[in-house]
């Protein structure tokens, strides 16, 4: 600056620095300044009530940690890095005169003005690029620059402010900048607890960031030595070695919610502190859960498993856990999102579709017993998880006990598409084939589904039929219900039938995981070849599911729903409700509770209003009458050489003779066990009902061929 002045007397010069004094002073930022555009390079997550959840790396350019008071900074690192870089520091105004005349005749020589270089004006060119060297040294105008900018910055921040920002700004090893991030990296520790030797080692190497370790050793001795601290050589050759043998990563304060946290931080790089939805203390036992009970597992050959809690009113996700026994891959597979079978799992959402279509009641009755569907690919044999029948069942111990064989009955009377569309309208995503591609097999869960997505169909059954969005974020204006998938009716009844314990024990027994000390309502599920294995439920106030499995789709060995992931269900739920009721929803008024039963033993049922059974009716006297011929799914091929009167097709039923009417694509046909019909090329919908107008059963079979001539 002076170097363009001319000689006009002492005042020109006076005026000159008054100038350049206040042109330094205004380019360089205030302390709030500073600290408002302080950014780390960590995403902080934090639960609904500021507890931290998960630090995420964002900036992949520099490693810096949160802004650390000076109050919190160790006072033996503050004492060592005062002694290192500028033993003045509390004495000068921003500029060490003595040091500076000093270094003079060597900086004139070499070039280097380091030991004249105070904090101040250290953090003078850090604020201001234009104060940094341009190639490897300071021209001499930079250098007056900079010492007119150090005594600005120190007429307008206080020796507390400037050594504060000071120790975070300034680079320590490699790209970590600022003592939070070299002492959680270089010592695993909060900068208020690094001791003397620690502090010693990190002062030194904020002149020579990259030095090698033997010079590190050399030098943090001899600021030990100046300081008269009682470090033996020793102990910093200790501290050296712990120093910089590491990876230079910085450990994470708590590592709770990875998962959640990307999915919550994704197209959000620029959030430094984010609140989410998810709960602590929720979080932290959803993941020690899953870790302990996988471990118990592992003999079994289950290695992954997945949790996830949500808020049945809000939507408000209270826990995302998903863990895997391979920690490289830990943080990077989602089991919340992965898509797995879904098993078992979706069958209450068929049964309250038949319920809504008033096709079946929960006391109507199916017939548990071998059936053979004619499929594409060849014959369809579903069988029981035991491979055993019952015979028949009601609707209530079918969903309830999990048989399979009358659920794909409850499937060919509703319909596959119908089905489809209601597993779309839950949020199911990725069911883009037709109902031809998935068949029969729906019902008992071969289409793929994610956590994420299970829980929250569940919710629409606690919420009496409505589906919202699961959310990261509170809503502040109040939640809203989303739109309807099922009637509060047909929710109401599945989720009495979730929750009736002797229902269930057909096939679970009485006491079991699921058998909770409060209302639940809760369904398990296991996929083909044992591959996933879920436990999907709810209760008043929240929807609880969790699977288990192996990411690599291989077989688990003998897991069975109440082994499984059962297990950690109830650990959740008991944990939600330690201290909180969960009670039955109040039946909606669109249900009636009536006898169903004419064998004298008093049994009642929930009914849709209209769907009741009539008092003396017949047809509750016996099995209901079932379709023996055409069977679900038949291929029936017509001839056009054969006589229209000899194709005839005689459609035949058992039970309840004499008792039932026949329809044919919504059309009425006859009545009896018998009727006879003529075949017309096209899918067909063939039902029968009894004298109250109940359908008791439903098949769907395919006429193929060109009808007979002259027909």
């Amino acid at each position: 600056m002076l170097s363009r002045l001319s000689w006009k007397g002492p005042g020109t010069v006076i005026i000159a620095l008054m100038v350049s004094l206040e042109a330094a002073a205004a380019a360089l930022p205030s302390y709030p300044e500073v600290r408002s555009a302080y950014r780390s390079s960590d995403s902080i997550l934090l639960d609904r009530n500021g507890h931290v959840l998960y630090e995420l790396r964002t900036d992949l350019r520099v490693r810096r940690l949160a802004w650390t008071p000076l109050a919190e900074v160790s006072p033996a690192l503050q004492a060592c890095v005062v002694r290192a870089e500028d033993r003045r520091f509390f004495e000068h105004a921003g500029v060490d005169w003595r040091a500076l005349a000093a270094a003079v005749p060597r900086g004139v020589v070499t070039g280097s003005w380091r030991g004249a270089s105070t904090i101040s004006m250290q953090l003078a060119a850090i604020l201001d690029k234009g104060l940094q060297p341009i190639g490897v040294r300071r021209s001499l105008r930079q250098k007056w620059d900079q010492i007119e900018a150090a005594g600005m910055l120190d007429g307008a921040w206080s020796k507390a402010q400037i050594l504060e920002a000071y120790l975070n700004l300034v680079f320590f090893r490699g790209d970590h900048q600022g003592v939070a991030a070299a002492s959680r990296s270089l010592f695993g520790k909060a900068p208020h607890g690094l001791d003397a030797g620690e502090s010693l080692v990190l002062a030194v190497l904020i002149r020579s960031p990259n030095a090698a370790p033997a010079q590190v050793e050399s030098r943090a001795m001899q600021l030990g030595r100046s300081l008269g601290w009682p470090v033996t050589d020793a102990q910093i050759r200790d501290q050296v070695s712990r120093a910089l043998r590491g990876s230079g990563a910085v450990p994470a304060r708590t590592d709770l919610a990875a998962h959640a946290a990307r999915r919550i931080f994704k197209g959000r790089r620029d959030a430094a502190v984010l609140g989410c939805t998810l709960d602590h203390d929720i979080q932290r036992l959803a993941n020690e859960r899953l870790a302990h009970h996988l471990t118990l597992l592992r003999s079994r050959h289950v290695a992954e498993g997945a949790a996830l809690v949500v808020d049945n009113a809000t939507g408000e996700v209270l826990a995302y856990a998903s863990h895997t026994a391979d920690p490289a891959r830990s943080h990077f597979v989602d089991g919340v999102t992965a898509k797995r079978q879904a098993g078992s799992t979706l069958k209450p959402f068929l049964y309250a579709l038949t319920l809504d279509q008033r096709i079946l009641t929960a006391a109507s009755r199916l017939a548990d017993e071998p059936l053979d569907l004619s499929v594409p690919t060849g014959i369809y044999q579903p069988q029981n998880y035991d491979r055993g029948f019952q015979g028949s069942v009601t609707v209530r111990t079918a969903l309830a006990s999990s048989l399979n064989i009358p659920a794909v009955r409850a499937l060919e009377m509703a319909g596959v598409e119908s089905f489809l569309e209601v597993l779309r309208e839950l949020g199911i995503r990725g069911l883009s084939e037709s109902g031809d591609f998935y068949g029969p097999s729906l019902a008992l869960g071969t289409a793929d589904v994610s956590l994420w997505e299970l829980v929250n169909a569940y919710r629409t059954l606690a919420n009496e039929g409505f589906r919202g969005e699961l959310v990261f974020e509170a809503a502040s204006g109040g939640c809203e219900r989303g739109h309807r998938v099922f009637t509060p009716e047909a929710a109401f009844i599945v989720s009495d039938i979730l929750a009736d314990r002797e229902a269930r024990s057909a096939t679970f027994g009485l006491e079991n995981p699921l058998a909770t000390r409060f209302w639940t309502a809760v369904k398990t599920g296991t996929s083909k070849d044992m591959r996933d294995n879920w436990c999907i439920g709810y209760s008043q106030g929240y929807s609880v599911g969790v699977w288990v499995g192996n990411f690599s789709g291989e077989s688990m060995r003998d897991v069975s729903g109440m082994s499984g992931a059962a297990p950690i269900w109830l650990d959740l739920m008991n944990h939600l409700h330690r201290a909180k009721p969960s009670v039955a929803g109040r039946p909606p008024d669109g249900v009636v509770l009536r006898a169903h039963s004419v064998s004298g033993d008093g049994r009642r049922e929930w009914f849709i209003r209209g769907t009741d059974p009539v008092p003396g009716d017949a047809a509750l006297a016996g099995v209901p009458a079932r379709i023996v011929y055409p069977p679900a799914g038949a291929q029936l091929v017509m001839d056009p050489d054969i006589p229209p009167e000899c194709q005839r097709m005689v459609f035949v039923a058992s039970g309840a003779e004499g008792f039932h009417d026949w329809v044919i694509d919504g059309k009425p046909l006859s009545a009896g066990a018998r009727a006879h019909w003529d075949p017309v090329p096209g899918r067909h919908t063939l039902s029968i009902r009894d004298p109250g107008g109940r359908l008791t059963d439903t098949v769907v079979f395919q006429v193929r061929g060109q009808p007979p001539k002259g027909s």
